[in-house]
């Protein structure tokens, strides 16, 4: 059975206005995918939230390797994967996430770029943040590209989307006490510890500090440029934050 195109028609999905509406034959609707106009820029950066074409490009930069293979940084060991499933395994992960997104709750995975190459992920959460106004973060970096401020940068980006954008009141993160350079970018940004607790990581208990983030702490720390935002107003139902 062939589908009925009356209703819409696949071109005009691709033509959104800086409304965020687009354009039909029927006259304009809201964009089904706001989320594919979002861009954060960095002085060294560029984040857009995931699409297919992209997570092709964050599947090789995780082949080429996230971390020593002696380290585990993540609470899920998900670049244990066998080498077969690790790929689409990825796609998975984010095509999940992507589908289950709405206002009350949503995770954007943004995809990472340098020069115009995905070199990473940076994502940003929130659970019913109409209400709480508080998001997390967690993030990785291929191994080529640690080590150079970028982890520092593109979190900063996130969290003035979120303080400066969305309304946020506070961020949350966590961190093992065995990976410093996580650690030190949440000082660096003024982050406080709040908590810890024991997880199980291939098989063997892991240290894991709660770290929160007040607005005024951040604006205390933030770096001295500020992070340019555009598509966003589009967003804002869909993140809560209307």
């Amino acid at each position: 059975m062939e589908h009925d195109r009356a209703d819409i028609d696949r071109a005009d999905i691709d033509r959104a206005d800086t409304d965020g509406a687009v354009a039909g034959a029927g006259g304009s609707y809201p964009d089904p995918w706001p989320l594919r106009g979002l861009v954060v820029r960095t002085p060294r950066l560029e984040l857009r939230p995931d699409d297919d074409a992209g997570l092709a490009e964050l599947v090789a930069v995780a082949y080429r390797g996230v971390h020593p293979p002696e380290q585990m940084p993540f609470a899920e060991a998900w670049t244990d994967a066998d080498p077969r499933y690790l790929g689409r395994g990825t796609l998975q992960y984010h095509w999940q996430n992507r589908a289950a997104l709405g206002p009350e709750s949503w995770m954007v995975a943004f995809l990472v770029r340098l020069d115009g190459r995905v070199i990473g992920s940076q994502h940003l959460r929130g659970a019913d943040f109409a209400v709480t106004r508080e998001v997390s973060t967690g993030s990785w970096l291929g191994l080529p590209y640690q080590g150079r401020g970028l982890g520092t940068e593109m979190r900063s980006a996130v969290l003035g989307l979120a303080f400066d954008h969305l309304g946020a009141n506070r961020a949350r993160s966590e961190a093992f006490t065995d990976n410093p350079a996580s650690l030190a970018v949440s000082r660096r940004l003024g982050y406080r510890e709040d908590g810890s607790r024991t997880a199980v990581v291939r098989g063997r208990p892991r240290q894991e500090i709660r770290l929160l983030l007040h607005r005024a702490d951040f604006q205390g720390h933030r770096p001295l440029w500020t992070p340019e935002v555009s598509g966003l107003d589009a967003c804002r139902e869909l993140l809560g934050a209307g």
